[in-house]
This record gives C-alpha cells, sequence and structure tokens, in this order.
C-alpha cells in the first residue's frame, strides 16, 4: 500500500502504510500489550476492592474495555481499563443496592456516552487552556505516584531494595537494548529473584483471586422498573461524565506525545459501546487508564491499536492459563514501574525557574490550582473542570481590561465624539456606562464603535443605558462603526433589554 494511497479515514483506523508487514512494529506492540496487562492486574484488583466488587469484576472489565476499545476507539494506543475514578464513582451504589444495579449503572453510563458523544460533547475540549493540560498532567503523575506508596508502607525491608533494583533496570537497561521493553525484562527479573530466593514480599497474589474462566455474556440482575432507573441514573450520569473526561484529557495528551490527531468523537462513542459490552459481560465499567497509557505511548513505544488490543486479551490470558506464575509477582516490581511512569509523565520543564519567570502569572496560577484539585479530589474530571473555570475567569478579567473609552471634542464645541476601543462583553461593558460625561457634554454625542466588537446582551443594554443617560439630559447620540456581526446583534437587541441595567 503506497502512502498515497492511504486515506485519512484509514490513517484514524490505525492502517498505517507499512507497519502490518514491519516486524520491529509487531515486536514492540505485543510487548507493550503484555507489559500493559502484567501492570492492569493489580489496579483492577484494587480498584475492584474500592468499588466493594469481587476482583473478577475489575479484570472482567479491564479486558473487555482493552479490546472493544481497540476496536471501535478513536485514539490508537490508548488503554482503557477498569479506573480508580469509576470504582469510587459507583461504590457507594454498589454497597447500598448491590451487584447488579452496579452493572446496570455500567450499560445506562455507555448509552449516556454514546448520545453525548453523538451530540458532539467531545468539542468542549477545545475550551481546556494549555495550563490546565500541563496542571492535569502533573497532578496525573502525582496521583500515579500517590498511588504506590501505600506498597511501600508496613511491608518486610526487602521490597525497599527490589523498588531500588527495579527502577535501575529501567534506567540502564535500555542503553543496552530496546528490543525489549524495560518494564518487562524489570518485572521479569525481580519475579525471578523473589521465588528463586524465597524471599517474603507482597506479591499479586496478596490482592486477590485471578479469574480462571472467561465473563459470560448476562442481563442485570435487577427489577427493569422506572424505580431502578431513577436508582442508577445519577450514578451512570455521573460516571459517564467522568469516563469522557477523563478518556478525552487522555486522548488529547497522546495526540501531543505521538504528533499525531485522534477522532474525539469516535473515541467518546467509543467509550459509551465500550461500557455497554463490558456491563453485559459483568464488568464494574472503566474509561481512559493514563498510567496504563504512558507505560503503552511513552515508555514501551506502542503506536497502533494491536497494543490495547493484546493488553486486554494478555491480562485473561495471564489470569487464566499463568495464574500461579502472575501471582507471584512481586508488588515492588509493579511499583517501580509505576514510579517511573509518574517521573515520565511528569512535565518538568513546566516548573522549572527559567519557564516559571517568563511565565504569566495567571497561566501558573492556573497550572497550580488544577494540580491542588485532582490531588485533593483525587479527581482528574474535577481538577480540569475548577482549572478552566479558574483560567476563563482570569481571561475574562484580563480581556475586561483591554476597552478604552477616549473623547474628542469638536473645536466648535459642538459634538463630542467617544471612540471606543477593545471587547465588549459582560465584563468590560459594565464599567463602559461610566466613562461618559453625561452633565458636561454638548447636546451632540457620537459613539465611534469601529474599534470596538460587541459579543453579548450585556454590551447592548450597557449602550441602551448610555443613549438613554444622554436623552435624559436632552441630548442626541449617534452610535457609528459597528462591523456586521455588532450591529446585527445591536439591532436585534436594543430598545428590548429595558429593565436589564
Amino acid at each position: 500500500m503506497s502512502s498515497a494511497a492511504v486515506t485519512p479515514a484509514a490513517r484514524l483506523r490505525g492502517l498505517e502504510p507499512d507497519w502490518l508487514n514491519n516486524p520491529k512494529v509487531w515486536r514492540t506492540e505485543v510487548l507493550a500489550g503484555l507489559v500493559v496487562a502484567l501492570a492492569l492486574i493489580p489496579e483492577a484488583i484494587s480498584f475492584s476492592i474500592i468499588a466493594g466488587v469481587d476482583p473478577a469484576v475489575g479484570l472482567f472489565a479491564s479486558f473487555t474495555m482493552a479490546v472493544v476499545i481497540s476496536i471501535v476507539g478513536g485514539r490508537r494506543a490508548m488503554i482503557s481499563a477498569a479506573t480508580g475514578a469509576n470504582a469510587l464513582v459507583i461504590a457507594p451504589l454498589n454497597h447500598e443496592y448491590g451487584l447488579g444495579y452496579l452493572i446496570a449503572a455500567v450499560i445506562l453510563a455507555g448509552v449516556i456516552q454514546v448520545v453525548l458523544g453523538a451530540l458532539g460533547v467531545a468539542k468542549l475540549m477545545r475550551f481546556v487552556p494549555r495550563s490546565v493540560m500541563v496542571g492535569f498532567v502533573n497532578a496525573l503523575a502525582i496521583l500515579i505516584f500517590m498511588a504506590q506508596v501505600p506498597e511501600m508502607h508496613h511491608v518486610p525491608w526487602a521490597v525497599y531494595p527490589l523498588i531500588i533494583g527495579g527502577l535501575a533496570l529501567m534506567v540502564f537497561f535500555p542503553k543496552v537494548t530496546k528490543v525489549i521493553p524495560a518494564p518487562l525484562v524489570s518485572i521479569a527479573i525481580l519475579t525471578v529473584i523473589t521465588v528463586a530466593a524465597g524471599i517474603a514480599v507482597p506479591t499479586v497474589g496478596d490482592k486477590g483471586a485471578l479469574p480462571s474462566s472467561l465473563p459470560v455474556p448476562g442481563l442485570p440482575d435487577v427489577p427493569f422498573t422506572l424505580d431502578t432507573l431513577t436508582t442508577i441514573a445519577p450514578y451512570a450520569f455521573a460516571m459517564a461524565l467522568v469516563g469522557l473526561m477523563e478518556s478525552l484529557m487522555t486522548a488529547k495528551l497522546v495526540d501531543d506525545i505521538t504528533d499525531t490527531h485522534s477522532s474525539k468523537t469516535r473515541e467518546s462513542i467509543g467509550q459509551g459501546v465500550a461500557n455497554i459490552v463490558t456491563g453485559f459481560f459483568g464488568g464494574m465499567g472503566g474509561c481512559a487508564m493514563i498510567g496504563q497509557t504512558m507505560i503503552n505511548v511513552k515508555v514501551s513505544g506502542a503506536r497502533t491499536r494491536v497494543s490495547t488490543f493484546l493488553a486486554g486479551g494478555f491480562l485473561m490470558v495471564l489470569c487464566i492459563a499463568f495464574g500461579p506464575v502472575v501471582s507471584d509477582i512481586p508488588m515492588a516490581a509493579l511499583v517501580a514501574v509505576m514510579v517511573m511512569v509518574s517521573f515520565a509523565t511528569f512535565d518538568w520543564h513546566s516548573i522549572a525557574p527559567k519557564t516559571l519567570k517568563r511565565m504569566p502569572a495567571g497561566e501558573i496560577a492556573v497550572m497550580v490550582i488544577t494540580v491542588t484539585a485532582v490531588v485533593a479530589t483525587h479527581n482528574l474530571a474535577i481538577g480540569v473542570v475548577v482549572g478552566t473555570i479558574t483560567a476563563m475567569v482570569i481571561f475574562a478579567k484580563r480581556v475586561a481590561h483591554l476597552a478604552h473609552v477616549t473623547a474628542v471634542t469638536d473645536p466648535d464645541g459642538s459634538t463630542v465624539v467617544y471612540r471606543v476601543t477593545g471587547e465588549l462583553f459582560f465584563a468590560s461593558s459594565n464599567d463602559l456606562v461610566g466613562q461618559f460625561d453625561y452633565a458636561g457634554d454638548p447636546t451632540r454625542v457620537v459613539v465611534d464603535l469601529s474599534a470596538a466588537h460587541i459579543w453579548d446582551a450585556s454590551s447592548v443594554a450597557a449602550l441602551d443605558a448610555i443613549e438613554t443617560k444622554y436623552k435624559q439630559r436632552g441630548k442626541s447620540v449617534q452610535i457609528t462603526g459597528l462591523n456586521d456581526p455588532s450591529a446585527d446583534l445591536h439591532g436585534k437587541l436594543t430598545g428590548e433589554l429595558a429593565g436589564s441595567h
């Protein structure tokens, strides 16, 4: 297949010209999928415990999410599985009503995601500023690191040299060869050492029992009534929003890392489809997993859907066929991998003194607020919303000060021309009314808006208020210089906003 023959749609599906026939790409994708699968197992079990369900429910969710999203998702090489954010959202539902209601909520959340995706919710991502994105990435790195801290508390002393050894292997092994991912080598070597030497340290098996068979499709065990729907709807809606937010932010991050484009609308709908399938297979649902995605894309170098598909496939193979071996993997090995991921994910350039000196104070504030909100709530979605709102407020405040009014009186004293410069919207137009000399101006007043733009009803109301104040004093006002969009808005609303100022 020639490069010229590949359509944009084909590229989006992951069918790049020559990777299918490239053994190096296949090796990278297969090994990346294996590393991700190993890293998914303890996390899926941990999230199952948070949600209050059997470990198999989290592992089945990670399997079906990864496999389905690899086919229907819009972002190549991104990993979707059971996540902590979703587990926190639906845990209260499971504790109060049981697993059947949780599964029903997962299916409904998937339906909501499909609807939101079809309605174009992904387009809202354009309103997330760069400073929020940087804060999101840094907060993510901090959360990944913080999640490993409990694994280093009240553990045998041997855990610490194993973690240090694992980190050393991942730093220095790539200098020898990059054919095999360093995390995979680290996990294998540390497992052999602990098993051969009989070192007693926490293992993957200590997290919970691994499933011994594949999931079977079925309907959730709930009464199909309106009461059930009203019970699960709030949880489903929250899960849908959190899942989409994390998935779209992760997709944007992978776009930047790989310098490639992805379809956010397709990803939104794909997440919904994956959750629907996961629910029918008895899984706890999920969304994009940022830590595992970083292992796949940044650490292992994967770039296609193959790694995502195999991550899910290997997960089940490892659990069912190699359960005893996987159970012996020391948690220290996986902690080392995730610590390495957190350091690789953090944007160290963003906190360099040189960068901080040049960056506007508002941008730094938005980044810090985003990080603080995420770390405080352990919810990436909340942090992104808080950071974005903060950025919008700072932007509105900054732009509001760009509106200026200058007055020039004709030599004969019969006319004064007020020249308004800048963007007129609710934040700037509120100050506009007070910048005119209603009592001292001559009988004819011209307001020149050729260097301004009217954005909203607040600005039209302010102009109406100015005209009213002059008319009360027997003076005429002429508004000139409106560009076409401003003239249209002013024409529609002027005189119709009485009582709004």
